[in-house]
């Protein structure tokens, strides 16, 4: 039986005496049909079969291909409690994050039904609890199965991969990447609790921070959830300075202004100072009681996108408290496959080697996650810029329902979640899909259907602008800020240069002269005991059986050779191998790192992809998946040192047209 935990006043957490077991079906192993496990909450299927001993590590040899069952596998979760005490008008079932199609039922009877991972879900439950005993199950269905009969419904689409992962709300790179495993997971992956409340609650809390001049403003969107009509206060604190509202009986929500006279201001790291401040919002109750309660740390600081046309085409320039920032980037990808086991103290490790590296901004790109709560308070604290993507990534997305509706309510919740972070500087709609609609011959095959467009310039764009007008949007990357304008135009917004590595020489990044390099890269293999950890080929060989199952690039290895053939001696064996092709990964990025630099004002900033690997694996990561830093990290650190002396030619730099996909 879970014992019902406190998890602050009136909320118990559900986070114990779970079991786990398989609905029978065909595919399950012998060993796994009919058993019962013990359930890790919050988790997922894979760590805890992991736990029990059940399944080989996905990540080592090739044992991921042994797997593929559990992701065509339905699963249920169940734990048993007594009802916490305590007199409340209301008892909610709040689940934070359900992986993802799934039924939650008490003592029986369904109290709901979700299929999305991104979003969390709120149950009325107090009638249904007995004293004693209360069963809590969770059944997630096969994501497989729920995305190929979507698919099967609303007609194919083209992505990048054999894999349906745009027919659901769902980290898509679950279901492989060209630098990923394919697991494809289950389990109640976030907080599940309890929430006992009386009269009304705070709903939703969103600060919208902002900086005018020396005078900072905080105007906080409050809203409501009542089980009694009766008149409602709320209050809010930051910086010594307060402010009221009155929420009349039948209303829902307020809107409170404080303003805040020479507030410290939040700055990157490398221009100044980190400075936050608490800000508590209190609810209180006709008799003046509090009722509920919310507390952030917020930033003071400005931003500012420019895009305005000029002579070299439209820049895209970010600007800090009215500073323009050259940034100095890297994409960021899920730590790891199975999201419970990034800890806060890796998340800050990772961080601590972004910023050695002399990096200022982290990009969470589209096919992974919004990530948690600590990612971004540790951004916040450590001075790292963040652009999010919204969830969507190298693929044809349906707009039919109940798509448009789940992304519609993942994104006000996302952006809502978010909105007291100085970090987050900028949202983007997409990873590559406008340029793909232009480019990948999607347009045949989908033949009218829809693919994302009205997600990307219509409704995200409003919906930023509605919840979030303080931050920029910038429809996709790469994107050109028009749509008469090839997404990918070097001159105009955003760009990714994937030439360079999937047909050309690395010196190649000087023939262009972009405004913004929003991804490029260039690959290179893990540390070497890494590799030993993770493989047991005997001998190790660039093409051994692991060797090969750990690169997911389409033709990687011709890739890398090619790379080699240019530069730099043939390898004598696979030691030079691994030098060599570790090394030709940092001169190539270096290089075009440099390159860019060096036309500051026409370029402004460099996203390089990418920063960190999921799992071990040949990438184009400059820290591998066992957290070891790859030559890249340290060519990196120089070539984004605060100050950079280069040479470089200029004959050969000219504006291109467009660059291919990765």
């Amino acid at each position: 039986m879970s014992d019902v935990r406190g998890a602050g006043p009136d909320r118990w957490a559900l986070h114990h005496g779970w079991t786990l077991r398989a609905v029978p079906g065909p595919q399950l192993p012998a060993e796994i049909d009919g058993r019962i496990l013990p359930a890790t909450v919050p988790g997922c299927v894979h760590t805890d079969l992991l736990a029990a001993g059940l399944i080989a590590d996905p990540y080592l040899d090739a044992n991921e291909t042994t797997l593929t069952w559990i992701g065509r596998t339905d699963w249920v979760y169940e734990t048993t409690f007594d009802r916490p005490t305590g007199d409340h008008h209301r008892l909610d079932l709040v689940c934070a994050g359900l992986d993802t199609v799934a039924t939650i039922s008490l003592n029986g009877i369904e109290v709901g039904h979700t299929e999305n991972m991104h979003r969390s879900h709120r149950f009325e439950v107090g009638s249904l609890l007995r004293d004693e005993d209360n069963t809590l199950a969770v059944r997630f269905d096969s994501a497989y199965r729920y995305a190929e009969a979507q698919r099967d419904r609303l007609g194919d689409r083209p992505n990048a991969y054999p894999e349906p992962f745009q027919f659901i709300r769902k980290m898509a790179c679950n279901f492989g990447w060209d630098w990923g495993p394919t697991v494809v997971t289950a389990g109640i992956w976030q907080d599940i609790s309890l929430h006992g409340w009386s009269t009304g609650r705070l709903a939703e809390v969103r600060p919208l921070v902002t900086l005018d001049g020396r005078t900072g403003r905080v105007e906080l969107h409050v809203a409501v959830e009542r089980a009694a009509d009766h008149p409602l206060t709320v209050r809010a604190e930051v910086a010594g300075v307060s402010a009221e509202a009155s929420i009349p009986a039948g209303q829902r929500t307020a809107v409170l202004t404080v303003t805040v006279d020479d507030p410290a201001l939040w700055w990157p790291h490398g221009h100044g100072e980190q400075h936050r401040y608490p800000l508590a919002v209190t609810l209180h109750g006709p008799d003046g009681a509090v009722l509920d309660e919310w507390h952030r740390r917020v930033g003071f600081r400005a931003i500012r996108l420019d895009t305005t046309p000029d002579a070299h085409g439209a820049p895209f320039t970010l600007h800090v408290n009215d500073l323009p920032i050259f940034v100095r980037g890297a994409n960021w990808i899920p730590d790891d496959a199975f999201p419970t086991r990034i800890t806060r103290d890796r998340l800050a490790h990772r961080f601590d080697q972004a910023i050695e590296a002399n990096i200022n901004l982290l990009r969470v790109w589209g096919g992974g996650r919004y990530e948690s709560d600590d990612f971004y308070d540790l951004a916040d604290e450590r001075g790292l810029l963040v652009q999010q993507d919204f969830l969507f990534a190298c693929a044809a997305y349906p707009e039919e329902e109940p798509f448009a509706a789940e992304v519609a309510a993942e994104a006000a919740e996302q952006v809502t979640r978010l909105a007291p972070h100085p970090s987050l500087v900028l949202w983007t709609g997409n990873n590559e899909n406008i340029w793909g609609w232009h480019d990948w011959n999607w347009q045949q095959a989908l033949a009218g259907r829809s693919w994302g467009r009205g997600y990307y310039l219509e409704l995200l764009p409003r919906i930023v602008a509605d919840l979030d007008p303080t931050r920029p949007y910038w429809p996709g990357s790469p994107w050109s800020g028009r749509e008469e304008i090839h997404p990918n135009d070097p001159a105009y917004g955003t760009t990714h240069i994937w030439d360079v590595w999937n047909t050309d020489d690395y010196v190649k990044y000087r023939e262009y002269l972009p405004r913004f390099v929003a991804e490029f890269g260039y690959q290179g293999p893990p540390a070497y005991a890494t590799l030993r950890r993770a493989l047991s080929d005997e001998p190790l060989a660039p093409d051994s059986p692991g060797m090969a199952h750990h690169q997911k690039a389409a033709d990687g290895d011709l890739k890398l050779r090619r790379g080699l053939d240019a530069h730099l001696p043939e390898p004598r064996d696979f030691d030079d191998w691994h030098y060599l092709t570790q090394l030709n990964q940092a001169r190539a990025i270096q290089l075009g790192v440099e390159h860019f630099r060096s036309h500051r004002g026409i370029c402004m900033g460099t996203i390089v992809w990418q920063l960190n690997d999921c799992w071990p694996v040949t990438s184009w990561a400059a820290v591998d998946g066992d957290g070891r830093r790859k030559p890249l990290w340290y060519a990196l650190r120089r070539a984004y040192a605060d100050r950079l002396l280069t040479i470089q030619p200029r004959d050969t730099a000219q504006p291109r047209d467009t660059a291919q996909p990765r």
